[in-house]
């Protein structure tokens, strides 16, 4: 069931993203040589509750997880791409880490995730980064009143096999409002003009995610955690977005991104 939200519930979750987006900053910046990966779980955990906040991850049992997960945030590293579990692993010069995290404030979710890199980047891990956020903000343009879910899909498609990357279509965004998950699911590989119509009051978490050089995935022992099939390194970036009779409204926009230090 697609349920479009007024400006009024946009606005409410439009605070929640705001949270979300201070908690990926602030993980941004603790992340370094010698973190570790359970520290950044617990420091986001008081930062949840000092806010107010309720996470959707914790006791979450979907069908594709070994659930319950007890963790409020998914961290994965190098080849890890998808729902990796915290753990005990200090981060090392040159990793790369998906920090992503969905909360609910007064009722109203926003979900959101991004790269970076620890200490010394690579070339080549910049790349695949950089991909990622282009993609997705081509899945923002395409987020308009009138378009179609195709639009999107191969709007993120489209960036994807340009910088030579193979598209992964097992997991992508999702409708997002009351609830973490919900329709329409949103393929990060599609065609142009096919799908659902998008209307003002739909919103969705878009993420386009990523590996170097496979389109296949495999799950660590936990249940949990999603690899690239060959071992090659990913990237994932992911917001929150409302569309509108306008310009469509990124919900989890973060402080750098909007002064343009990307």
């Amino acid at each position: 069931m697609i349920e479009l939200k007024t400006p009024a519930e946009i606005d409410r979750m439009h605070v929640t993203g705001r949270f979300i987006a201070e908690v990926l900053t602030e993980v941004g910046k603790l992340a370094d040589v010698g973190v570790n990966l359970l520290d950044l779980e617990h420091h986001v955990r008081g930062m949840i509750k000092r806010r107010g906040a309720v996470s959707c991850y914790w006791d979450y049992a979907p069908s594709f997880g070994e659930g319950p997960f007890r963790n409020v945030i998914c961290l994965s590293v190098n080849d890890a791409v998808l729902h990796g579990l915290p753990h005990d692993y200090t981060l090392r010069d040159g990793d790369v880490l998906t920090a992503d995290i969905a909360v609910t404030i007064d009722g109203w979710a926003a979900d959101s995730a991004r790269t970076v890199i620890v200490g010394t980047p690579a070339e080549e891990d910049r790349r695949i980064i950089r991909a990622t956020e282009e993609a997705l903000e081509a899945a923002i343009e395409a987020s308009r009143a009138g378009n179609r879910l195709g639009d999107i899909s191969a709007a993120i498609e489209a960036v994807a096999t340009g910088y030579g990357y193979p598209v992964n279509t097992e997991f992508g965004g999702h409708g997002i409002g009351r609830t973490m998950h919900g329709d329409p699911h949103v393929s990060n590989r599609g065609k142009a003009g096919r799908g659902m119509k998008l209307k003002p009051g739909l919103t969705l978490a878009l993420e386009p995610w990523l590996a170097r050089t496979t389109d296949k995935i495999v799950y660590d022992p936990d249940g949990w955690t999603i690899r690239s099939a060959d071992g090659s390194r990913t990237a994932h970036s992911e917001h929150t977005v409302a569309i509108t009779d306008g310009d469509p409204i990124v919900l989890t926009r973060r402080e750098e991104e909007l002064a343009g230090k990307n």
